[in-house]
């Protein structure tokens, strides 16, 4: 049978077509690909499999004369931006063999080219053949151009994300409204469940084929026939087209292996994805850490503990960083695997019991301490290190998690995080007493300028756990996306409408007086300095940003059972919020349950059309996710560290012994959601046209 690790080696084999082609050659490769193969190996793969070099994909990189193999590997289409920069690559060296390799599929190159002959042939990739061996210079020289789905990255046994994708993200009623408006009045889509694929813009219809063709290679080189089921909009999009994709179809008849995939949208339940409760290590480094550049998941971590180098302001740049990523077998694997998955505390335990045993085993001078677990503690250890180079290198794995939980633990924001929390627990109890509005209000005193007069940080610019524009977001998407359980009065919408214009000119004075603008705040407002940001530029962005969150509020709406995500005081316990993904494996696993009507069935077909029939007049079962020994969940939008936990205690203490694997388009930080959710090119992802 089929197993959850069987799967987890899956993107390896994937990425075996692209080391049979290396050998000898320069090998150039685009942020998306390299992040997938950053968790399967990295570039230590691609030199022993026999390249000569690795570099960026870029129009500034070429090969040298000596170099006359190159190989590309690309996650996007070969046409536009793409191909502009393969041709500058090849055209400014001296290579008389090239191979191309690209993530998207040759049905899908058809598609882009709106040519709809499904043929054995692949014509586009032959003409790209001939325009390589043009720009090199000698139509005898040799050109391959290949396709091979190097779009999964796996991060642990229990998941693996897909970095091209980690910008697709479910669809809102603002882009139920962009849809509309340029399609004639009585053709208009009522509600965002109505939406089919072909209402999509020709970009994202083409990502979503790219995602659901990358689905079935992975499901047939595991032999696997998958029952496909949906809870979202995008979900049921995605799902159908992987019910209806053609190769899929075939695959289902003969595969031996069963297996059943749930899509859900993450817009069903944003609370688990910007919320602060999840006492989760990764999590917390994920969010204070700076991110590797152009990665999406992994972090930098800074490696000068290891060192004798001086620590100035300019030493980051000194020393290469590390990251979180262990992509061969060892005792850092297990690690992260529990760092992954484990309460911040048990998590912290076992950074501290690797690191005593490593040095142990070393037969380092390690002084023992028990008790709680401090950063100082970790860095003392972990620099007993310095002295063996050949302890550093057999345990590097282990210092570099050891590391980047010392350096969350010392990093000046994480008291923001505490304060999030609070803040987050006392909303949830005024929920279940008050209006939204009501509610909404409290975080208007929160809204003043970082340091300013009201600010108890005597001068400085900012007290360690004063909110922030930042975190003033988050807590407003947190609340909008419980809006439909406050309670509700007649007043209550006037009422809102006239907070809501306080809150957006409080916010946006906040914005204007910051001195620099971080990540979240250049992508709300498309500015990149604070001297560009004008104060009607800011408004603007907020006025948006706030018409987006009062969509939030009607996600689920729907549902006709999986509703709500709040629990409200009884005067005995306090409120709590119930997370969505618990719900749905409720819905599954508990044998008495009826069927959930908001888990749809996807994989459609002639025998789900006959069983519906003769469901009429007999009592026939439709499948139902339990049915089968292996369990995908698939999160549309990102899953956070904290839900992988969730997920695997739930099934552990519903049906032990089942088997679950996660898939995502990313590993999620709460900073993240903003990014993706007032986004204005959600409709328009960039697949390199």
């Amino acid at each position: 049978m089929l197993t959850a690790e069987d799967f987890a080696q899956l993107p390896h084999r994937m990425w075996e077509k692209v080391f049979s082609k290396v050998k000898k050659a320069v090998v150039f490769m685009d942020d998306r690909c390299a992040e997938a193969l950053h968790w399967s190996g990295g570039a230590a793969a691609l030199l022993e499999a026999g390249a000569r070099n690795v570099k960026q994909f870029s129009s500034f990189e070429a090969g040298g004369e000596n170099e006359p193999k190159a190989v590309f590997v690309v996650s996007t289409l070969l046409k536009g931006r793409t191909v502009d920069v393969i041709k500058d690559i090849v055209t400014l060296s001296h290579f008389q063999y090239c191979v191309v390799f690209t993530a998207v599929p040759h049905s899908v190159h058809l598609f882009a080219n709106n040519v709809s002959t499904d043929t054995e042939a692949c014509p586009v990739f032959e003409q790209f053949e001939e325009k390589l061996c043009e720009w090199m210079g000698n139509m005898n020289y040799t050109a391959e151009v290949l396709h091979s789905p190097v779009v999964f990255a796996p991060v642990s046994q229990q998941l693996t994300v897909a970095p091209p994708f980690a910008r697709l993200f479910p669809l809102l009623p603002a882009d139920l409204e962009s849809i509309n408006a340029r399609r004639p009045e009585k053709k208009r889509f009522g509600a965002l469940n109505d939406l089919d694929v072909h209402a999509l813009p020709a970009e994202l219809q083409i990502e979503i084929k790219c995602l659901v063709s990358a689905l079935n290679s992975m499901f047939e080189a595991a032999g696997t026939r998958e029952e496909s089921f949906a809870v979202g909009p995008m979900s049921r999009i995605i799902a159908g087209e992987l019910a209806n994709h053609n190769q899929a179809k075939n695959r289902r008849k003969t595969a031996p292996n069963k297996a059943s995939i749930i899509f859900i949208d993450r817009t069903m339940d944003l609370t688990g994805a910007v919320g602060h409760h999840g006492d989760n290590l990764v999590e917390k480094i994920l969010t204070v850490l700076e991110p590797l550049p152009g990665h999406v998941t992994d972090v930098q971590v800074d490696m000068l503990e290891l060192t004798d180098v001086q620590r100035t302001p300019h030493s980051h740049n000194t020393v290469a960083p590390g990251c979180l990523a262990q992509s061969q077998p060892s005792s850092a694997g297990s690690l992260w695997e529990t760092m992954l998955t484990s309460k911040h505390k048990e998590a912290l335990m076992e950074v501290r019991r690797h690191l005593v045993e490593a040095a142990t085993k070393e037969k380092l001078p390690i002084k023992m301490s028990m008790g709680r677990v401090t950063p100082d503690q970790l860095c003392s250890y972990v620099k007993l290190f310095r002295s063996s180079w050949e302890a550093l290198e057999s345990h590097c794995g282990v210092l570099q998690l050891a590391l980047a939980t010392a350096q969350m633990l010392r990093h000046p924001s994480l008291a923001r995080w505490d304060s999030c929390l609070a803040f987050e627990r006392l909303l949830l109890q005024a929920l279940g007493d008050a209006d939204f509005p009501a509610v909404l209000r409290q975080l208007l005193p929160l809204m003043k300028p970082r340091g300013g007069k009201d600010s108890s940080s005597s001068g400085s610019r900012l007290r360690e756990d004063e909110c922030g524009p930042e975190e003033l977001i988050l807590l407003l998407i947190y609340l909008y996306s419980l809006a439909e359980e406050a309670q509700h009065t007649d007043a209550a919408e006037e009422e809102l409408e006239k907070l809501e214009r306080e809150l957006i000119g409080a916010l946006t004075l906040v914005i204007t007086q910051e001195t620099e603008l971080g990540p979240m705040l250049q992508n709300l407002t498309g500015c990149a300095t604070p001297e560009e940001l004008s104060m009607e530029r800011a408004h603007t962005a907020v006025e948006n940003m706030f018409k987006t969150l009062r969509g939030l509020s009607y996600m689920r709406d729907h549902l006709k059972q999986l509703r709500s995500v709040y629990t409200a005081s009884d005067g005995v316990h306090q409120a709590t919020y119930r997370p969505f993904l618990r719900q749905i494996l409720e819905e599954v696993f508990h044998p008495d349950r009826p069927e959930c009507p908001d888990i749809e069935h996807m994989s459609g077909g002639l025998t789900d059309l006959l069983k519906t029939g003769f469901s009429m007049f007999m009592k026939v079962s439709r499948p139902r996710p339990g049915d089968n020994p292996l369990l995908f969940f698939f999160l549309v939008g990102g899953v956070t560290p904290s839900e992988l936990r969730l997920i695997k205690d739930t099934v552990t203490s519903l049906k032990p012994g089942t088997q679950v694997l996660v898939l995502s388009t990313r590993l999620l930080r709460p900073t993240d959601i903003p990014e993706l959710l007032f986004s204005t090119h959600r409709l328009q992802p960039d697949i390199g046209l």
